[in-house]
């Protein structure tokens, strides 16, 4: 399975943004569970948000709760990352993942090359 991350750029502070992460190949892509991830200059990554392939929604990552949500359209075998709100501590690069699992693992199977996100005033 091949992800493709887009949508990330420059933002003001309180903006929003939508990330998409696009999945091909693999037997059947839209049967995988997808999610995000983020990792900032100097620190680990982290959990943002997943989504199995049937729509049920893994609880969101404390860091960003309340402020975003995850979607998926698998007519298109894409999953969105919908942040509002946003914050310099958001800046980081975001990674989408996907897995045959029906829930997103911590290390999930497939990784996107991530696409970078900044905040500023």
């Amino acid at each position: 399975v091949q992800l493709q991350a887009s949508g990330g750029g420059l933002v003001q502070t309180g903006g929003s943004l939508r990330l998409s992460c696009a999945a091909s190949g693999g037997t059947s892509s839209s049967r995988y569970s997808m999610g995000w991830f983020r990792q900032a200059p100097g620190k680990d990554r982290e959990f943002v948000a997943a989504i199995s392939w049937t729509g049920v929604r893994s609880p969101i990552g404390d860091s960003v709760k309340g402020r975003t949500a995850i979607s998926r359209d698998n007519a298109k075998n894409t999953a969105y990352l919908q942040i509002d709100g946003l914050k310099a501590e958001d800046s980081a690069v975001y990674f989408c993942a996907a897995d045959p699992a029906y829930a997103l693992p911590r290390a999930p199977q497939y990784w996107g090359q991530g696409t970078l996100v900044t905040v500023s005033s």
